[in-house]
């Protein structure tokens, strides 16, 4: 039985099935990887538990291969569809992110709730394999905004397990959360509010689930305990109708490993595409973002702040070149598809206006190209963060970590990271266009040595709390008293 466990809907390896019949196992990366490594370190009885995502996951389950210390769950493929893309990914993102076209979007219907039993019942399975694999007084943390109905249905399973759920995303609004059903609205409160402790990116997505738990009638009558000077805030509320309880809420800010991330901007791979792109940029500045075409990271309105630059700052044409990476994200939702055409459309359409036979003002890459990244990281000038809404985003933490020459940060305020990085940042409001267009004429006019500076400090804070310690962390307040 398994004395710390991990939830999350990816796991930190998948399987692809070969022609031959051969399932080849391919391990994946990232923070809840690097902590969980930590997390063995710490104790030789823990589990990760996740979704079986495609069919070479699946035959592994069926087959019985698996890595040790891994649990895949083969979720039916429409309930999964349904709880992943229908209500993760089409309602509780974008609610979330406050991302709905509020005319249009959303609607509740008979079809929504379909999908929400499917939610319910993905998780349902979570929280019956981590029940069934924990050992007594087991430590249970549980990722992301999927699997949110897990720890209230632990919680009614295994009542002696420490039970914590990390949000990678914002928090909703209490205006934009009172949009779900009231039903269903508190059934994600009671989910959520199964856990002892719940962790946020940030003190202000912390605070917003804390004022949207506390509406007249959610969650059984929660009520917010703020108390000055404490590491964290708290909601007490009632279980199983009479039973007060109460759950600690925390922000985690999560960092960057500086050594690991610097290795590997420096494996000769990237090496070889950085002198590629030196190619193609030549003497010019760089302006670099990095990001899924996702519609929350905004990037058309990052284009269109270019294209200003371009128009009322003629001095910078021919001068610079805006490196964007914007990696394909959830093809298989139309508007997501819409999204990466309209980036592909926009940055062409800039090219055509300002371009010359010696000079292509953007060089946009439409594929997840990591080492192609890596190199822009290193050759950047000026790093454009502006998402709408993000529950962190590590690439404004990322690119002044291995910037070589130093970076300026322009730095929408309504990312996670606005609250470590802003002092040190260019920050801007990210629908106003020409704001941060004036944002990229002063990171690009900035003095070499004023930079360079800013970028040591914003290098140190990114840092502050990397995968590791932030998981660590994590796992130590879950095992305090209450």
């Amino acid at each position: 039985m398994a004395t710390v466990l991990v939830a999350s809907n990816r796991g930190p390896v998948s399987y692809v099935l070969g022609e031959d019949g051969e399932l080849d196992a391919r391990r994946g990366g990232g923070g809840l990887v690097s902590g969980l490594s930590a997390v063995s370190q710490d104790s030789q009885d823990s589990l990760w538990v996740c979704a079986a995502l495609g069919e070479g996951d699946r035959e592994a389950v069926r087959r019985g291969v698996g890595e040790p210390g891994v649990r895949m769950l083969d979720i039916a493929p429409d309930v999964y569809a349904d709880a992943y893309n229908g209500i993760a990914n089409s309602v509780l993102w974008f609610l979330h992110h406050h991302l709905y076209d509020i005319p249009r979007e959303p609607v509740f219907d008979a079809e929504f709730r379909r999908r929400w039993e499917a939610y319910r019942s993905y998780n349902r399975a979570f929280a019956e394999a981590l029940a069934a694999e924990a050992a007594e007084g087991a430590a249970a943390l549980v990722q992301d905004y999927h699997l949110a109905l897990v720890p209230g249905m632990l919680r009614d399973l295994r009542p002696d397990l420490r039970i914590a759920h990390f949000t990678h995303t914002p928090w909703a609004s209490p205006e934009y959360l009172r949009m779900l059903p009231d039903d269903v609205r508190e059934e994600l409160l009671w989910g959520m509010l199964g856990a002892d402790e719940l962790g946020f990116h940030t003190w202000g997505w912390a605070s917003a689930f804390v004022s949207g738990a506390s509406m007249d009638g959610a969650a059984g009558s929660a009520q917010g305990l703020w108390r000055s000077g404490d590491p964290w805030r708290g909601v007490e509320h009632m279980r199983h109708g009479s039973e007060k309880a109460h759950t600690r809420v925390r922000a985690y800010p999560l960092g960057v490993d500086a050594d690991e991330l610097r290795a590997l901007a420096h494996r000769p791979e990237v090496d070889e595409r950085l002198a590629r792109l030196r190619e193609e940029v030549g003497d010019r500045k760089t302006i670099v973002r990095v990001d899924r075409t996702e519609l929350s990271k905004n990037i058309l309105r990052g284009l269109l702040a270019y294209r200003e630059l371009l128009t009322t700052h003629p001095e910078w044409r021919e001068r610079v070149v805006h490196l964007a990476s914007a990696y394909p994200s959830r093809q298989d939702l139309e508007v997501y598809r819409a999204y990466t055409t309209a980036v592909g459309t926009l940055a062409s359409e800039i090219n055509s206006e300002f371009g010359t036979a010696d000079w292509q003002p953007v060089l946009v890459s439409v594929r997840d190209d990591f080492t192609r990244s890596l190199a822009a990281y290193r050759l950047a000038d000026v790093a454009l963060v502006n998402p709408v809404r993000d529950g962190m985003n590590l690439v404004a933490k990322e690119i002044p970590v291995v910037s070589e020459a130093g970076c300026a940060l322009v730095l929408s305020r309504e990312a996670g990271a606005y609250e470590e990085l802003r002092e040190d940042a260019l920050t801007v409001n990210p629908f106003d266009v020409s704001e941060t267009a004036e944002a990229l004429h002063t990171a690009l006019s900035m003095p070499p040595t004023e930079r360079a500076d800013r970028t040591e400090r914003l290098a140190a804070a990114a840092t502050a709390l990397p995968p590791q310690r932030w998981f660590l962390n994590q796992l130590e307040a879950l095992r305090e008293p209450s």
